[in-house]
């Protein structure tokens, strides 16, 4: 069963990689690849009533994934749709490429850290379709955003999933995670942009402010409204949260209910035609669903290896065999780069036990880093650069190409700068 798996996953991850040699799209190709590990899986399993529940408990929390990712892009779409973004890009006058990389870059990197990678990522390739128009140059800048994201949301417990699953866990703190990590999610972050400087020249062409929406009429007063409100709703997801010790995708659904009340009674006096281009109906008739099923099926597959118990014997594979605890954390990081990280940490969770390990220890805090960060390296390695892919249409291999190299420079980077630290001065 275990090779089975394996082979239908290497298949599946080719056929998404040679998306364009094959012209077979993507999302088509995750989700044959999502059902195909589960028929595998309950073919050679006994138990099958076991195996079904085991899915649907997976469901449940891909579909709170999925939920949570329909809910920013539809927001995003409302945003964008009353040229809200607008409002940022023109604030933003920077258009020499070296100066507006590192700007958007750090812009990303506390983006993500305040809201998480995803919905900052979601928010920065918007915001930089306004900014840039030609494709090949913001797709850069798009490489960059998703190194930032991932890198500005390892360093608080609410920035990444995984690193929120070690803080509800009990193996990390808030205050110390983020006194630990922040330097090392900082030269993350700075390698790549010293690298990528160099090879920018010259200034960007900016998109054309309100090309989208040229025919509507709106005040500013509406534009900053429905701006100012959706920033806040996103925002306050993580607060949500912490309140209510509910999932993420139901502040993010509580918050889209909310912007959809307000939008109706700002345009409730409008003509037809108006509310036609800026409800929030138009806004969910926008986003990409694609971009969301191909999320479906790379989920489904990662959640038939992690039942199967093929992750958690790995990760017991690398502690027999390897032994030394920094390049079993950073080997876990790596694989975050080809298989998602959440269960990857929740493996190590499950091999590591508190009276060992306790919080704050090295391993955790090495293992959030690393599971944060080490997902940039592949574009499908984490939730940012899914969603990017999605939004974008990135081709799989110009990410390699262009983008793995200095990801994986970065990590390695922060990887060290988190090991010098910890040997110096704590």
């Amino acid at each position: 069963m275990t090779i089975l798996l394996l082979v239908i996953f290497v298949l599946g991850y080719c056929a998404i990689a040679f998306e364009n040699t094959i012209k077979v799209n993507k999302t088509a190709s995750a989700l044959i690849t999502g059902v195909l590990c589960w028929v595998a899986y309950i073919f050679f399993t006994s138990n099958k009533i076991a195996v079904n529940n085991s899915l649907i408990s997976h469901l449940g929390d891909i579909s709170g994934i999925l939920f949570f990712l329909l809910g920013a892009m539809t927001i995003v779409e409302l945003v964008d749709a009353h040229d809200g973004f607008d409002i940022i890009t023109g604030l933003i006058s920077v258009i020499h490429k070296r100066r507006l990389i590192w700007i958007i870059g750090f812009i990303t990197f506390f983006l993500s850290a305040i809201l998480d990678n995803l919905t900052a990522t979601i928010v920065m390739v918007s915001l930089l379709r306004k900014l840039i128009r030609n494709r090949e140059d913001r797709l850069l800048f798009i490489g960059i955003v998703v190194i930032a994201a991932n890198a500005g949301g390892a360093w608080t417990p609410i920035g990444d999933v995984t690193t929120t699953m070690l803080w509800i866990g009990g193996q990390i703190s808030t205050v110390n995670i983020m006194i630990k990590l922040i330097l090392p999610s900082l030269a993350c972050l700075i390698i790549p942009l010293i690298i990528i400087s160099f090879s920018l020249h010259g200034k960007v062409e900016r998109t054309p402010i309100s090309a989208g929406n040229s025919t509507l009429t709106l005040s500013g007063k509406k534009q900053k409204t429905v701006l100012i409100l959706g920033l806040v709703v996103l925002i306050l997801v993580p607060v949500f949260k912490t309140v209510t010790h509910l999932p993420p995708f139901m502040g993010m659904l509580f918050g889209l209910g909310l912007l959809w009340i307000v939008t109706e009674i700002m345009h409730y006096s409008s003509d037809n035609e108006t509310k036609k281009h800026l409800t929030l109906v138009n806004a969910l008739h926008k986003i990409d669903l694609s971009s969301i099923l191909f999320f479906l099926g790379i989920l489904m597959a990662i959640a038939a290896f992690e039942s199967s118990g093929i992750l958690t014997t790995i990760a017991v594979w690398l502690t027999n065999s390897i032994g030394n605890l920094s390049i079993i954390v950073l080997s876990i990081g790596l694989s975050s780069a080809i298989i998602d990280n959440v269960p990857l940490v929740a493996a190590t969770q499950g091999m590591y036990h508190l009276s060992q390990y306790p919080m704050d220890s090295y391993l955790w805090e090495f293992l959030a880093y690393c599971a944060g960060t080490g997902g940039s390296i592949l574009i499908i390695g984490s939730a940012a650069g899914v969603a990017a892919m999605g939004m974008e249409k990135i081709d799989f291999f110009w990410y390699v190409k262009k983008i793995s190299w200095l990801a994986l420079l970065g990590y390695l980077a922060g990887a060290g700068i988190y090991m010098i630290q910890e040997k110096l001065l704590f």
